[in-house]
């Protein structure tokens, strides 16, 4: 059966509905605390209904993760290598991951239910570190691979030291409250971060 313009745009927007219910749920409540009852709940629908659209509590989770996630950085993550000049590009990168994110409060709060429940739940943790730091730190290092001017022995280290510091900037200074007790501009780490790559060549 064939769905018409109007039943795709319906049924999009009733997807749109439940993963909406969902992230108040589970940023309110955590992951081990919500259940399809509640979103089905939340969202307005039956429990019936979010079944067609997502197989399991992980499933719809795993949504979720998508759609904060690739959405921001899929300027970044769109192409199949990324492209420029050092300086430039790496820069961009920097600036792209930290201003999507800092200031991005349904991003923070999905970041900190994954870390809440990493121990009972590895595999949240998995699915972010694969949508979002495996991606990342693949196409750096498939960059610096590209540029051997830059003189990096090791790509995948390096690019995992670039991007995992972005990472932890955010975690320690937005989550752990880092800039209330030894803040630290953005600025100065894209810096550092580019002055390292160069200290390589």
């Amino acid at each position: 059966m064939t769905l018409t313009a109007s039943q795709a745009i319906l049924g999009k927007q009733k997807r749109e509905r439940i993963l909406q219910g969902a992230m108040q749920l589970f940023f309110r409540d955590g992951y081990a605390g919500t259940s399809m009852d509640r979103v089905a709940s939340e969202a307005g629908v039956s429990k019936q209904t979010i079944y067609s659209y997502f197989h399991d509590k992980e499933s719809l989770f795993k949504a979720l993760i998508e759609q904060i996630t690739i959405a921001r950085f899929h300027t970044l993550f769109e192409s199949e290598q990324l492209q420029g000049e050092p300086d430039q590009l790496l820069r961009q990168v920097a600036e792209t991951y930290l201003l999507r994110v800092a200031e991005d409060q349904e991003y923070l709060s999905l970041l900190k239910v994954i870390i809440a429940e990493s121990s009972r739940f590895p595999e949240m943790a998995k699915l972010y570190y694969q949508t979002v730091i495996q991606r990342g730190r693949q196409l750096l290092s498939q960059y610096f691979d590209a540029h051997p001017e830059l003189g990096i022995q090791d790509s995948e280290a390096t690019a995992h030291i670039f991007f995992g510091s972005l990472v932890s900037f955010v975690v320690v200074q937005e989550i752990m409250h880092g800039k209330e007790i030894m803040p630290l501009s953005s600025e100065r780490l894209v810096d550092s971060l580019i002055d390292l790559i160069h200290s390589s060549s």
